[in-house]
């Protein structure tokens, strides 16, 4: 099977090897919570308001500290600069076992909620907060700092094999790749606090569903596409190509991350200060109540602006490899389009229920489109 998907390099582990990468993501899992406890971090409020007190949810932020004590010790050597690629299968299943008893623990512990079935309960969670010692650890965030920078060092993992492979007839495009995913993670860090003001720190449970999606998925699974391309030498353009394509793709990439950036900057700092100006652009929107509907900016040519950005993103990541007919490479494109195709049509729901269905349906007609200007 693994020979058929063109991965078999990724089975190549003694029996010692796959019992240690089956509990690399535990290992990872509880030295990153060791890290963000004992390291400095600053408190900040949230958007998110305590049920009991309905003031806003206080946050220890050490993620960027995690993140490049993280970087450090893979750069020095400490531990083998390809093992997080190379372990990559195994891990993957011991993360998802681990995360299932997390979500376990974390759902059958609180008190019976809206959802009776156990099984939906499990995958959907129960609360939609869980902090721990003091609030010192918000498990949301912990999941993203433990997610981000493992996707980040999976990414560089793979680079290092990929390099140890093929040597002068290596693949720019798979270091450009890792260099994407560490600038994309590091800029995440350095705006950490927007986390807060997002879908899943407001609206979403805790249960398996988040457990595995913002540790496994997000943190190793993101690099699915290096999985398959990691084991191809340089696709041989000539040097002018090679200098079109790699530029292009930086482009792409810089294009996607500007919308996305720029469009959750601004509803972040609309959020927080409705008045202010983002940039240059004046605050336009539409009142719902104690609710306001922001619509202009990044928020004037579509509705779920910032899933653009992300599906750029996503093809710059398919196209960096340069084997632009090789499946493997749009692996996560395919997963990332599709997600937020999916996903912005649960967000209108929620929207029109938070905004009330007749001033929804107004800032449907102002912004008629949803997500690509002009054609959807």
């Amino acid at each position: 099977m693994a020979e058929a998907l063109g991965i078999e390099h990724l089975t190549d582990l003694s029996a010692g090897e796959a019992v240690a990468a089956f509990f690399t993501p535990l290992i990872i899992f509880a030295v990153f919570f060791l890290a963000q406890l004992v390291l400095p971090a600053r408190r900040v409020t949230g958007y998110v308001k305590d049920r009991e007190t309905g003031e806003p949810r206080n946050y220890r932020l050490n993620g960027l500290p995690v993140f490049v004590l993280a970087h450090l010790v893979w750069a020095l050597g400490l531990i083998p600069r390809d093992w997080f690629y190379r372990s990559s299968l195994w891990a993957v299943l011991g993360g998802t076992v681990f995360c299932a008893i997390f979500a376990v623990w974390s759902v059958f512990t609180q008190p019976p909620g809206e959802i009776q079935n156990p099984g939906l309960a499990l995958w959907e969670g129960r609360s939609q907060e869980l902090q721990l010692f003091n609030n010192r650890i918000d498990i949301k965030m912990w999941w993203y700092v433990v997610g981000g920078t493992m996707l980040s060092l999976n990414a560089l993992s793979g680079a290092a094999w990929h390099h140890n492979q093929f040597g002068d007839n290596a693949n720019p495009g798979i270091y450009l790749y890792a260099a994407f995913w560490t600038f994309y993670t590091f800029d995440y860090f350095i705006w950490e606090r927007v986390q807060l003001y997002t879908y899943d720190l407001i609206h979403e449970h805790i249960g398996f569903k988040l457990w595995w999606g913002g540790l496994v998925a997000y943190g190793w699974l993101f690099i699915l596409p290096l999985w398959g391309m990691a084991a191809h030498p340089d696709p041989g353009f000539s040097t002018g190509w090679t200098y079109l394509w790699l530029i292009g793709v930086c482009v792409l990439f810089l294009g996607g991350w500007t919308i996305g950036r720029g469009a959750n900057l601004q509803k972040y700092t609309f959020k927080r200060w409705p008045d202010r100006k983002f940039l240059w652009v004046e605050p336009e929107y539409i009142d719902a109540g104690e609710r306001k509907i922001l619509c202009s900016g990044w928020w004037r040519p579509a509705r779920h602006f910032n899933y653009l950005g992300e599906g750029i993103l996503a093809v710059s990541f398919a196209l960096v490899f340069g084997h632009f007919g090789n499946l493997w490479a749009w692996t996560y494109s395919i997963f990332v389009v599709s997600f937020f195709t999916v996903r912005q049509r649960f967000d209108e729901k929620a929207c029109a229920q938070k905004y009330g269905p007749e001033k929804w349906a107004e800032y449907q007609e102002r912004v008629p489109y949803r997500i690509f200007p002009g054609i959807y």
